[in-house]
C-alpha cells in the first residue's frame, strides 16, 4: 500500500500526463482530419470487430518470418495484458490490503499469466534489439537509391532504442515489483518466475522488500505516465493506430479498386496528390500505423529488383514529415512541401506495378501503392509529366481505342478459326458475353489465348457472343498511369455500349485480369454493375458439369516435368481467384510444382501499373526476369498464365533465356487437352 504522500504525488502525475496526451494525441487527429475526405464509421459494430480481430492476430503477421512474429505475438499480447495489470496495480498501491480475485484460481491465473507474459515481453524485447542493433538485420536495411527523410537513418534507431527500454524497463520494473512482493510474501506458486527472482531477496529485511516493490511500482508505472504524451512521436503508436487503421479504411470491393474523381464537381482545384494533405485521411493514418517492419518493402517487386521505390519508406518519410511539421499541420498551416520533395523520388513513382503486395501484406493496413496513385494522377493531370513511351499508349486510346495504337479489325484473331465467332449483332440472345481485351484483339500471343478460349466455347456449346469492333479498352491503363479523366470517358462510353447489348443482365468473361478486375470491380461506381468471370473460372465450371470433355495429359501441356503456375495480380490477389486455374489444370491431368512466391503472395511478372507500356526505371533486375527464374527453379517444364500481360513478360523472359520452358495460357492447356 502507498503512503499518503505518495498517493497525492501519484495522482499529480496522472493528471499532468493525461493533460499533455491529450495535447499530443490532440495534435494528431488535427493532422489526420488535415486530410481529404473522412475515415469510415458506416457500419460500426462490424468495424469494431475488425479492429479487435487485428489487434488480436496483429495483422496476421505470422504469415511472414514466422519466427520474428512469435517474438512479436509475445510482446504484442503481453503489452495488452498489461492494460489489466497496471490497473490493478494503481488499485492494489491505493487500497489497503486489495488482491485482484483474491486467492481465488482466478486470481492465481491472472497472476500466471502477468508473471509468464512478462518474461515473454522481456524475451521477446531483447530478441528484437539484438535482432537491430547486433545482428543488424538485413531486411531493416534500405537500397542507397531509396529518398529517405534526413532524419531517417538516425532517426529510426532511435526510436527503436526509446521504446525498447520503454518496454523493458516498464515490464521489468513491473516484474522485479512483484518478485519484491513475492519474497515478502513468502513466495507464490502461481508466479513461477517472480518466486525464482525472490529468492535474490530473501537475505533482506521486510523493510528493505518493502522499499524495493515500492521503488520498482512507481518506475513501471511513472514510465507508462511520461511515455504516454510521447506516444504519436514514436512508432510504437502502432500498438493502437494499426486495429484503428483497419476498422476505418475503406471496404473496397477488391484490393486495388481505386476511388473515381467526380470530374462534374467544379470546385475540386486539385486532381491527384501533390501534397500529404490532398491524401485521404485514411492514407494520413498510414503514417501513424507504419510499424516499420520493411514487410512491403520485402513484397514489392520494384524494391526487390532494385528500383527506388520502397512503400516502407514511403510511410516512414510521410512520418518523419509530419512530424517535424506537427504544430503547424495540427495548427492547420499550409503544407510547405510536394510530396515528390521528400517522401519519393518521381522514378519511383513510375516503378511501381501496382501489384497490391504492399497493401495484401501490411500488417497494420497501410496502402502505400493508393499514394502513388494518386501522386501519378497529379502528375497527369495537373502537370503533363508522365513517361514519354505512355503517350502512346494515350493516344492509342483516345483516337483508336486500344492502348497498342491499333486500327485494325479487333476480329482478325478469330479469321484462322474453323467457325465463325457471333457478335452481339449477328447473337442478340447470347449468354456469355466474351470480353476479348485489346490483348487478345492485338497480340499475336495474346490472340492464340483468344483462340483457345473460343475453341473451348464452341466444344462446350456454350452460347457466346463477342462485341467485335465495338469493343475498346476498359482503360486499365489509363487509370494506373494516372489519366483517369481519359479513364473516366472510356468507362462512361464502355458502360453505354455494355448496357446497350443487355450485358448487364448477362454474365461476361474476361481472359485478361485487369478487364476482368475494371470491369467488375472499379465500373460500378460509374453505374455499371455486371457480372464478370476469369476464362479459368468458366473452364472449370464446364470440366466440372461434363460439358467439356478432356483426355489426359494433354498433347504438349504440361510435359513430363509438369507444370507450374503463376499467379497473375489481378486475377488472385485483387480479385481472389487463386483455385480457378489449378483446378483446370489438375482436370487437364497435369501435375502442379508450385512456386515458392504463390497465391497471395505472388510475385509479379512486372507489366501491370502501366510498365507495360514503357521502358522499366533502372535497377539490378527485371521485374519478369525475377519472376521467371522462380519458375525455371520449381523443375517444371511448362509455365502456365492465366494474363495475357503475364504472358507477354513471361514468354520475353523465357526468351531471353534461351527458351528452356513452355509458357502457355491455362485455356491453351486446357484446349489441347479437348477429347
Amino acid at each position: 500500500m502507498l503512503t499518503l504522500i505518495e498517493k497525492f504525488l501519484f495522482a499529480f502525475a496522472v493528471l499532468a500526463s493525461l493533460y499533455m496526451t491529450y495535447v499530443t494525441f490532440g495534435r494528431m487527429a488535427r493532422v489526420v482530419r488535415r486530410g481529404q475526405g473522412r475515415l469510415n464509421f458506416d457500419h460500426l459494430p462490424q468495424r469494431l470487430w475488425t479492429g479487435f480481430v487485428s489487434l488480436i492476430n496483429q495483422g496476421r503477421i505470422i504469415r511472414h518470418r514466422p519466427l520474428t512474429s512469435l517474438f512479436h505475438f509475445a510482446i504484442a499480447w503481453g503489452f495488452l495484458f498489461y492494460f489489466l495489470v497496471n490497473a490493478v496495480d494503481v488499485i492494489e498501491g491505493y487500497i489497503p490490503g486489495f488482491r485482484f480475485l483474491g486467492d481465488t484460481p482466478a486470481g492465481g491465473l491472472y497472476r500466471l499469466l502477468a508473471d509468464v507474459l512478462s518474461i515473454g515481453v522481456l524475451v521477446g524485447m531483447i530478441y528484437f534489439l539484438v535482432r537491430r542493433f547486433v545482428v543488424k538485420s538485413p531486411v531493416l536495411r534500405y537500397y542507397d537509391n531509396v529518398k529517405l527523410h534526413p532524419k531517417m537513418l538516425s532517426g529510426i534507431p532511435t526510436d527503436s532504442l526509446i521504446v525498447g527500454g520503454f518496454i523493458l524497463s516498464h515490464v521489468g520494473f513491473r516484474f522485479l515489483g512483484a518478485s519484491f512482493l513475492a519474497a515478502l510474501e513468502g513466495g507464490d506458486p502461481w508466479q513461477p518466475f517472480a518466486s525464482m527472482a525472490a529468492r535474490l531477496w530473501a537475505g533482506m529485511s521486510p523493510g528493505a522488500q518493502t522499499v524495493g516493490w515500492h521503488v520498482s511500482w512507481w518506475i513501471a508505472l511513472g514510465l507508462i505516465l511520461a511515455f504516454l504524451p510521447y506516444f504519436p512521436y514514436t512508432k510504437h503508436a502502432h500498438l493502437f493506430v494499426g486495429p484503428f487503421n483497419f476498422m476505418t479504411r475503406p471496404q473496397r470491393r477488391a484490393l486495388g479498386a481505386l476511388d473515381p474523381i467526380d470530374f462534374n464537381n467544379e470546385s475540386i482545384e486539385q486532381f491527384g496528390v501533390a501534397r500529404l494533405t490532398d491524401l485521404p485521411q485514411t492514407h494520413l493514418v498510414d503514417a501513424f500505423a507504419c510499424i516499420m517492419c520493411n514487410r512491403c518493402q520485402d513484397a514489392c517487386p520494384a524494391y526487390v529488383t532494385g528500383k527506388e521505390l520502397s512503400p516502407s519508406t514511403l510511410e516512414i518519410n510521410k512520418r518523419y514529415y509530419i512530424w517535424d511539421h506537427m504544430k503547424d499541420l495540427a495548427a492547420g498551416k499550409e503544407d510547405p512541401l510536394a510530396l515528390l520533395e521528400y517522401a519519393i523520388s518521381e522514378s519511383a513513382v513510375w516503378a511501381c506495378t501496382a501489384c497490391g503486395a504492399c497493401v495484401e501484406v501490411c500488417p497494420v493496413g497501410n496502402e502505400p501503392m493508393f499514394d502513388i496513385m494518386g501522386i501519378r494522377r497529379d502528375q497527369v493531370l495537373m502537370n503533363s509529366a508522365f513517361p514519354h513511351e505512355l503517350k502512346g499508349a494515350f493516344t492509342g486510346m483516345e483516337r483508336n481505342a486500344n492502348p497498342w495504337q491499333m486500327a485494325s479489325d479487333r476480329l482478325e484473331w478469330a479469321k484462322p478459326l474453323p467457325f465463325k465467332v457471333p457478335t452481339v449483332e449477328e447473337n442478340p440472345d447470347f449468354e456469355l458475353l466474351y470480353w476479348v481485351g485489346c490483348a487478345g484483339a492485338f497480340d499475336p500471343n495474346a490472340q492464340a489465348i483468344a483462340r483457345a478460349i473460343a475453341t473451348v466455347l464452341n466444344a462446350a456449346g456454350v452460347n457466346f457472343a463477342v462485341l467485335g469492333n465495338n469493343e475498346a479498352c476498359t482503360g486499365d491503363v489509363a487509370r494506373r498511369a494516372g489519366n483517369e479523366y481519359l479513364f473516366f470517358e472510356m468507362a462512361q462510353a464502355n458502360i453505354e455500349l455494355l448496357n446497350s447489348v443487355g450485358a448487364d443482365q448477362k454474365r461476361i468473361l474476361a481472359s485478361c485480369p485487369h478487364c476482368l478486375h475494371t470491369l467488375g470491380k472499379e465500373y460500378a461506381d460509374y453505374g455499371g454493375n455486371y457480372r464478370v468471370l476469369h476464362h479459368t473460372q468458366l473452364l472449370t465450371e464446364l470440366i466440372g458439369s461434363g460439358k467439356l470433355k478432356l483426355k489426359s495429359p494433354p498433347l504438349s501441356g504440361g510435359g513430363k516435368g509438369g507444370v507450374t503456375f503463376h499467379d497473375p495480380c489481378y486475377l488472385g490477389r485483387h480479385n481472389g481467384i487463386y483455385e480457378a486455374p489449378r483446378e483446370a489444370l489438375a482436370q487437364a491431368g497435369l501435375t502442379l510444382l508450385e512456386m515458392d512466391r504463390q497465391k497471395n503472395n505472388s510475385f509479379c511478372c512486372g507489366a501491370g501499373g502501366a510498365q507495360m507500356w514503357k521502358e522499366e526505371e533502372k535497377g539490378s533486375q527485371a521485374v519478369n526476369a525475377n519472376r521467371y527464374a522462380e519458375a525455371k527453379a520449381t523443375g517444371a517444364d511448362t509455365l502456365a498464365v492465366g494474363c495475357p500481360f503475364c504472358a507477354r513478360m513471361l514468354n520475353d523472359a523465357n526468351t531471353e533465356a534461351g527458351a528452356p520452358m513452355k509458357v502457355k495460357d491455362v485455356a491453351e492447356i486446357v484446349a489441347e487437352a479437348m477429347a
